[in-house]
């Protein structure tokens, strides 16, 4: 299992950009998760659903099934936020996963930047992000760069340059599951 993650600041289109690498990614036959952070509180329950109902009266996990897909939801109810390895270890083994946000984990990362944004690049103070996807040429860049639009360009520099789970300090134990790294 390999991991890369996308990174940037809100509308630079890293959710647009995901949805065009990833049917390309499969077609080529390997399989891929996204794990994606949301900033704020959100709920993938609705309001009337027996589901949300048990999650409300205290349920940890609620978890639905159906014979199209399932999905557990967890409740914090006050623990920490958990870390991106701590998420990684839940996940099922695929061939990549790609991360969208975790902007300050240490995983590799391709900056997807947009200049109509009007904020600054995000790759000299990572020293992770490795290539950036960007609507404007970058003459001072540090890192490669591909047009934001080349879509073909973005998926090699994300296969090339995934890594391993085990260099985020998580190995696969014999389950398939991830384990943490012994020290």
């Amino acid at each position: 299992m390999r991991i890369i993650g996308l990174a940037g600041w809100s509308g630079s289109g890293k959710t647009t950009l995901l949805t065009k690498v990833i049917p390309r990614i499969v077609a080529r036959g390997l399989t891929v998760s996204t794990i994606k952070h949301a900033h704020h509180s959100f709920d993938l329950d609705q309001p009337g659903k027996d589901s949300h109902s048990h999650r409300l009266a205290g349920a940890t996990e609620v978890l639905v099934g159906s014979a199209r897909r399932w999905a557990i939801v967890h409740e914090l109810r006050g623990e920490a936020e958990p870390a991106l390895t701590v998420l990684l270890r839940k996940a099922s083994p695929v061939d990549l996963v790609v991360v969208e946000g975790y902007k300050a984990e240490r995983h590799p990362k391709l900056e997807v930047y947009r200049s109509s944004n009007g904020k600054p690049l995000l790759h000299p103070e990572d020293p992770a992000i490795v290539a950036i996807a960007s609507d404007v040429a970058l003459a001072n860049a540090r890192v490669p760069v591909v047009d934001l639009n080349d879509v073909e360009g973005v998926i090699e520099i994300v296969l090339r340059h995934a890594a391993p789970v085990e260099s985020l300090g998580a190995t696969i134990g014999p389950a398939g599951q991830l384990a943490r790294k012994s020290r």
